[in-house]
Order: C-alpha cells, then sequence, then structure tokens
C-alpha cells in the first residue's frame, strides 16, 4: 500500500498574482482546492461550491477532520472495450466513524456533468452517500441524472473537476486488480495495490 495525504490546498504563493488582476476578479470567492496525494503523483480537484453546496461541505468537513488518513483508492472500474476510460474510487478506512448521510444533488439540480476529471460521490440509494467517492479518467454520461428512466434514475453527486494530475488518475486506473470485492457489482475491479490516503 502506498500514503495518500487528501488536504485543502494551499492558497501560497497566489498572493502575488492578486496585483495583475482586475479589481472586480477579487470579489468572486475562490473555489475550494484539495490535494490528494498518492505515490503515483498528486491530484488536485478543485469543487464546486456554489453548484454542488451540500456535496462539497460534505467533503471538505471529511478532510479538515482528516478522516482520509489511512484510507484508500481502492477500485478501477474500467469501461470495457475502451483503453483508459473508466474511473477510480477512494475512501476513508473501514474503521473511521462516518457523518450522517447527505441529501442528493442530482446533476440535473447542479448542472454538473460525469465528463472526464470530475469528482462524484459514491452512493447505493439517493440520500445514501457519505464520504466514498469516485474520479473519472473519461466521460461517463450514463452516470448523470436521467429522469423518466426506468429504476433509480438520479445519477450520482457531482462536486468537482481534477485540474491538475489526470495522467495520475489514468496511471491508477490502470494498475493490476482481482482483490477480494467489496460488493458483487465490485468484482474485478478491486486494485491489488491500495492507494494509501490521509487527510
Amino acid at each position: 500500500m502506498t500514503d495518500t495525504r487528501i488536504a485543502r490546498r494551499s492558497l501560497l504563493g497566489a498572493a502575488g498574482l492578486l496585483a495583475t488582476q482586475p479589481l472586480q476578479a477579487l470579489a468572486a470567492p475562490a473555489k475550494p482546492r484539495v490535494t490528494i496525494q498518492t505515490a503515483q503523483g498528486v491530484i488536485v480537484v478543485e469543487l464546486e461550491a456554489d453548484k454542488a453546496p451540500v456535496t462539497s461541505a460534505n467533503f471538505l468537513r471529511y478532510v479538515d477532520a482528516k478522516k482520509y488518513d489511512g484510507g484508500t483508492i481502492y477500485r478501477a472500474s474500467r469501461t470495457k472495450g475502451v483503453k483508459g476510460a473508466g474511473s477510480i474510487q477512494g475512501g476513508p478506512s473501514p474503521r473511521v466513524r462516518r457523518f450522517a448521510p447527505i441529501a442528493h444533488e442530482s446533476t440535473r439540480a447542479t448542472g454538473i456533468k460525469h465528463r472526464a476529471g470530475t469528482i462524484s460521490m459514491a452512493r447505493n440509494a439517493p440520500g445514501s452517500a457519505t464520504c466514498d467517492f469516485f474520479i473519472c479518467a473519461s466521460a461517463q454520461p450514463y452516470l448523470d441524472a436521467h429522469p423518466g428512466a426506468p429504476g433509480d434514475n438520479q445519477g450520482f453527486a457531482a462536486f468537482g473537476t481534477v485540474i491538475k494530475g489526470m495522467e495520475i488518475v489514468r496511471k491508477i486506473l490502470a494498475q493490476p486488480t482481482g482483490g477480494p470485492a467489496y460488493a458483487p457489482g465490485m468484482k474485478g475491479e478491486m486494485l491489488l495495490t491500495r492507494w494509501r490516503s490521509s487527510a
């Protein structure tokens, strides 16, 4: 297993840029950024806190509480027949006490689609998401909400995008799989080497 750190991104080094920006640009608050450090490299995600406030705040709550410490990126779900397509999934250690599940923010409400680089919450039923997340290595529109479709058509709650490190996402996606599955739907997708995370 390899260590991964998940923490809010420092804004140090950005101060010098402020003097060159128009005054109007300073009025808009910066979007929260979170750094995911893995042994494979660094992934930086920018959260859409305005569009997906519940999901973004929940993710940051886990980050700030350091509940991702000792967690892993444990799953590589590949799209069959399409090289480099799919998503990676991670979360805290099973020993970590989760906060209560959050309300579901569908892509229909937020407008955030599952494209390459999108970070989204894993869930079972709508409203059951806690802290496990996934990052799309490719566009996955079937993960968006599809009102009118049969069954659970609410999709997953996308809440941000990768702004640095997509090559790391794809590198992890390509790692060997076949470990013990947490659920039948994950069979053949569990990474043999879990990319351990700490917040």
